[in-house]
């Protein structure tokens, strides 16, 4: 864990990590994740935009907003500066409106990723098991579906290669209507990260890589989610 990252949470007194601050600690870790920045201001957020390229998103970064497509705080496919700016600032007034107490550190900009296969890896703390890793088709079909599979941490190769097709979903991995199979020793792999991630890492409560788009090379972390343990901000 960022030593920085985790201090912050601390004089904060808060547990729920910013999506920018979410990806750092993930990307440490070598696992992929989409880069994200963080802007307080239109103009930052343009200038970064601009670094990334077009398209980019927005996201709201404030660690007391979960659901933060829910209140208007997101904005996608945006293809130009005066795009960026109006985003920001839409963003700003739907998020003051709608939670007008949530403490905003700005938006979070990163470039569009290419779409892929949806999928989702979360860890949360079983009482009796401790640390248990969660795979499935991700985006709202999780929620839908509930198509999901677990194993308990440390994983091993085995386990993550099993996690993966024991969801009734798998033969969407493997390609469908001409799409091509995706990147199963991708998933395997990230899997694996998140898993030596969280062992070494006991201060991570939650966390949700939601989604993660499977390529037919590769996989990486669009969204990503890090909540801590309250006695690591005490």
């Amino acid at each position: 864990m960022d030593k920085a990252i985790l201090q912050r949470a601390k004089q904060e007194k808060r547990t729920l990590l910013t999506e920018v601050e979410s990806k750092q600690v993930l990307e440490a870790a070598g696992i992929s994740i989409v880069k994200a920045r963080l802007a307080a201001s239109a103009t930052e957020a343009v200038a970064m935009a601009k670094e990334f390229g077009f398209p980019v998103v927005l996201k709201v970064a404030s660690p007391d907003i979960v659901h933060k497509s829910d209140i208007g705080g997101v904005k996608v496919g945006l293809a130009n500066a005066t795009a960026v700016s109006r985003a920001y600032k839409e963003i700003m007034a739907a998020v003051k409106k709608k939670e007008p107490k949530a403490r905003i550190h700005g938006v979070s900009v990163q470039a569009m990723a290419k779409p892929g296969v949806e999928v989702i890896v979360g860890m949360t703390k079983d009482a009796q098991f401790g640390p248990v890793l969660m795979f499935g088709l991700g985006g709202i079909l999780v929620e839908i579906l509930k198509d999901v599979s677990f194993r308990i941490v440390p994983l091993e190769k085995k386990d993550a290669r099993e996690m993966i097709r024991d969801i009734k979903g798998y033969p969407v991995l493997e390609g469908y209507r001409g799409q091509p199979p995706s990147d199963v020793a991708a998933l395997e792999s990230l899997i694996m990260k998140v898993s030596e991630f969280v062992e070494k890492t006991p201060e991570i409560k939650e966390l949700d890589l939601n989604p993660v788009f499977a390529y037919s090379k590769g996989a990486v972390a669009v969204d990503a989610r890090v909540v801590l343990e309250p006695d690591a901000i005490k």
